[in-house]
């Protein structure tokens, strides 16, 4: 498969490749949200807070007409989440809290979404209308509050949506200052990072906002949101690209917040 090319399975092949400006063409963006949903993370919060910051700042830099907004969604939280999510929203107005009481992430990452883009002026019903198409310029970037993002996240990210990307899926790592030596290595036993990767992380993927309520957003499920909404994606012929030039750092601890998430996963895989 040629670089630059939409592969067989992850949607419509056609071209994704360089030339189109960030800012310019049919397929640039103009605004971007950032979805977080939290649930009791005050161990890693701050630093996953401060690597989005930066991510928005650069985006700022670079891409001044672009406009950089940032949900974090505390579901249920009984911790010091709040808190420490507080001094983020209150030095930024682009930052706003959305409490929930879901005990769900995909309820919470679906809310979250549909807080960003009541805040893009979207009102209408789901479902591929007029209105639905007036969001291709509108991109949802979602990771998760044990994770860190590099600065480049978003900036990389626009970029490959305004190359003609509707989805980009990125990878992760564990971080190893927080993982068993034994574990990490079977997990890079098993995964290698590269392009066109086979890997759905909800710690890290974008997509355009129209993709999105085309196929109804997020599932409000407990677990496995991210793969049904990609799934429902490659199904409607959405452009996909899979990338290892956005690697997420994420926590490598094996008692999650979500069943089924990543951390049941590391748990299985010490357990193999």
């Amino acid at each position: 498969m040629a670089p630059g090319q939409i592969g067989a399975g992850q949607g419509a092949a056609r071209p994704v490749g360089a030339g189109r400006g960030v800012n310019t063409g049919p397929d640039a963006i103009r605004r971007v949200a950032v979805v977080i949903p939290v649930h009791n993370e005050e161990q890693h919060l701050e630093r996953a807070l401060t690597a989005v910051r930066a991510a928005e700042a650069r985006v700022v830099a670079e891409l001044p007409g672009v406009a950089v907004q940032v949900v974090l969604v505390l579901d249920s939280c009984t911790d010091r989440s709040l808190q420490m999510a507080e001094p983020f929203s209150g030095e930024d107005d682009r930052w706003a809290i959305l409490p929930v009481s879901y005990r769900s992430v995909g309820n919470s990452r679906r809310a979250g979404v549909d807080t960003a883009l009541a805040g893009a002026g979207r009102t209408a019903p789901a479902g591929g209308t007029a209105a639905d198409e007036a969001m291709r310029d509108v991109w949802l970037a979602n990771t998760d509050a044990d994770s860190c993002v590099p600065e480049h996240w978003l900036v990389r990210q626009l970029e490959l949506a305004a190359a003609g990307a509707d989805v980009v899926l990125g990878t992760v790592q564990p971080d190893p200052s927080g993982t068993h030596y034994e574990l990490l290595a079977r997990w890079h036993a098993r995964h290698v990072f590269s392009e066109h990767h086979p890997h759905v992380y909800g710690a890290n993927l974008g997509l355009r906002a129209s993709s999105y309520l085309d196929v109804g957003g997020f599932p409000a499920v407990d677990f496995d949101e991210d793969r049904t909404l990609v799934d429902r994606l490659r199904s409607s012929g959405a452009a996909i690209v899979s990338t290892d030039s956005t690697r997420v750092l994420t926590s490598g601890r094996t008692a999650g917040r979500a069943p089924r998430g990543f951390a049941a996963y590391l748990l299985a895989l010490a357990q193999s």
